[in-house]
């Protein structure tokens, strides 16, 4: 496994049907022994986890790790927050852009990147309701003309 080799942990499918992503930033995120040990056997949810900034610090809520299985004392809660590790700038440019109405930070996934465990978190506007319905049709009509696709060349 090289440096740049990338596994994917989890992956956040509800925040595309949610929201609009506007930009993505790849951040580190600080984790005991037994939550990574955790981690490699692929044991994370992000479905229900979003980002907020308190006091100059970017944290990650609702991010739930399993308990190692041999980790016995020294597993932590598997839904307490976890800190995000990003560079100064950009977590003063989200702060700036979450100030705007309707922006929110959603973590879309966790994978592992070389040895290092790494979460990509994406700038997100909120859809309407028409919005939602108006994806899920284009999904159907992609879905279709792939099967016609198939029928006919088969």
């Amino acid at each position: 496994m090289g440096k740049d080799s990338v596994k994917l942990i989890a992956n956040n499918k509800k925040a595309y049907h949610d929201y609009f992503i506007d930009d993505t930033y790849e951040a580190g995120i600080s984790l005991a022994g037994t939550e990574v040990k955790s981690l490699r056997m692929g044991k994370c949810s992000i479905k229900e986890a979003f980002v907020r900034i308190e006091n100059g610090e970017v944290i990650v809520y609702g991010m739930h790790i399993s308990p190692y299985e041999k980790g016995n004392i020294f597993n932590k809660d598997p839904l307490r927050p976890r800190k995000l590790l990003l560079h100064r700038h950009e977590i003063n440019r989200l702060t700036g852009k979450i100030k705007e109405k309707g922006m929110t930070i959603v973590p879309l996934r966790v994978y592992f990147k070389g040895s290092l465990v790494k979460v990509e978190i994406g700038l997100a506007r909120g859809k309407k309701l028409y919005d939602k319905r108006q994806d899920i049709a284009k999904k159907d009509q992609k879905r279709e003309a792939q099967r016609e696709f198939k029928i006919r060349n088969f």
